[in-house]
């Protein structure tokens, strides 16, 4: 009955007019006969009937659902001789927070989601990008991100997508009042208050096997119909959660990609092509304060699969972003394969994709590394590491610390403690060490 379009507008009508008030028969048969005109034909009210057996609760947080089901109601009713009924008034539907899992702020509506961060409707608009012009404007200062190409050894060329001031602050308040307040897995150990990339690399230390996997384009294999899903789990409701996703996610402008030339390497070229899928479309960008989050939120499944696979085969697994670890006993050995295509199998199916060019098996009799840090005996920083810090701090108390600030660090005293301290997170008696150095440094000369 009737064509799609008409049918789609019909039930968006409906829905709002049904959620508009009281849930009962007569309420939502009265609220149509307002919406529409001329009066309501014969099968409004069974369509009335088949909503109150299908929702015995307003679904007040699914408009969209909703909308959906009585256009297909109205699909399956029979041919209509008569003219299809105009939208004669639009209802405001009465929305409210779906079930709240977490202490997460209560966003009813649009117009809260506004209120709550301090703007208007219209540049929340602008900043949700709802005339998509960030994929299709060459203008600059009508984009609400800055992109930054850099080069890769081995693979296609990363992007960092750097939200401009005002969207990076309304999404530091999202990640800090939102985001922080749902647990991500607890095998995930990066971006994770409690956790980091030593209690990622604590976890395999002493190991004869560890085996390390890497997954391709992290942020950008994150779709927006992923982060919607997570704000509707949060309790959204769905033109919430839409908002939200917006305000999170991003597509890349195609001139930036037109300007990106195409791998000689025919290795390279399928990774290439896939990053040229992934940022056409709204995507998780690398670079937005709240994208680390949202990724560990989007890679649960995965980590519960994988935790999961790990149990069943006496090993244990961490994630520390895209960094993929499983080590275990020496049977580890001889079942890696059959692991390594398991987890290909299970990151495909959980929308991921894993770079086998990456993937490593490192046993005890070599040096074992997990991000960057030696897991052998305990978790420790590689001698070559220690040893170049060692000669910078010993040359700059030698030649002044300008002579060793050869990539132009803008605090390169700040940058020197914060090496200093990663290792002696790792290793404390080095960490001593390299600070009685440092303090033979004259940094007023």
């Amino acid at each position: 009955m009737y064509d799609h379009p008409t049918r789609a507008s019909l039930a968006r009508c409906l829905a709002d007019a049904f959620l508009a008030g009281a849930w009962n028969e007569n309420g939502l048969a009265t609220r149509a006969a307002q919406a529409l005109t001329p009066p309501p034909p014969l099968w409004i009210r069974p369509v009335v009937q088949q909503v109150l057996a299908g929702y015995h609760r307003p679904p007040a947080d699914r408009p969209r659902e909703l909308a959906r089901f009585i256009a297909a109601q109205l699909e399956s009713m029979p041919p209509s001789k008569r003219d299809a009924p105009r939208v004669r008034r639009w209802f405001v539907a009465e929305l409210a927070m779906g079930r709240r899992r977490w202490p997460v702020p209560k966003l009813a509506s649009v117009g809260a989601v506004a209120g709550w961060l301090d703007i208007g409707l219209g540049h929340l608009d602008w900043l949700a990008d709802a005339r998509g012009l960030e994929r299709t404007t060459a203008t600059e200062r009508l984009r609400n991100y800055r992109y930054v190409w850099l080069a890769r050894p081995g693979g296609p060329p990363r992007l960092t997508e750097r939200p401009k001031a005002r969207l990076k602050v309304i999404q530091r308040r999202l990640l800090h009042d939102l985001l922080d307040w749902i647990p991500a897995h607890e095998a995930a150990h990066g971006f994770t208050r409690g956790r980091s990339v030593r209690s990622h690399a604590a976890a395999h230390t002493g190991r004869y096997v560890v085996v390390s996997l890497d997954l391709e384009d992290f942020f950008a294999s994150v779709a927006a119909g992923r982060v919607f899903g997570i704000f509707r789990t949060a309790g959204y409701p769905e033109p919430v959660a839409h908002a939200l996703t917006a305000l999170t996610t991003n597509a890349v402008p195609v001139e930036e990609w037109d300007s990106v030339p195409r791998p000689r390497d025919p290795g390279l070229v399928g990774a290439h092509h896939r990053l040229g899928r992934r940022l056409a479309t709204p995507h998780l960008p690398q670079g937005a304060p709240t994208s680390p989050a949202l990724a560990n939120l989007a890679a649960f499944a995965l980590d519960r699969r994988l935790a999961a696979l790990a149990r069943a085969t006496g090993v244990t697994y961490t994630r520390y972003a895209d960094d993929l670890t499983f080590s275990g006993p020496r049977s580890l050995l001889r079942g890696a394969d059959r692991i390594r295509s398991s987890v290909a199998e299970i990151a495909r199916e959980e929308g991921f994709f894993v770079n086998e060019r990456k993937s490593a098996l490192m046993t005890r009799a070599g040096r074992q590394r997990v991000c960057g840090v030696v897991v052998n005996q305990h978790p420790n920083v590689a001698r070559v590491e220690y040893d170049e810090l060692k000669a910078i701090l010993h040359n700059a108390a030698r030649s002044g610390p300008a002579s060793q600030n050869r990539y132009a660090v803008a605090d390169f005293r700040a940058h020197l403690l914060g090496r200093i301290s990663w290792v002696e997170s790792l290793n404390p008696d080095r960490g001593v060490r390299l600070r009685a150095r440092f303090e033979l440094i004259d940094w007023e000369g």
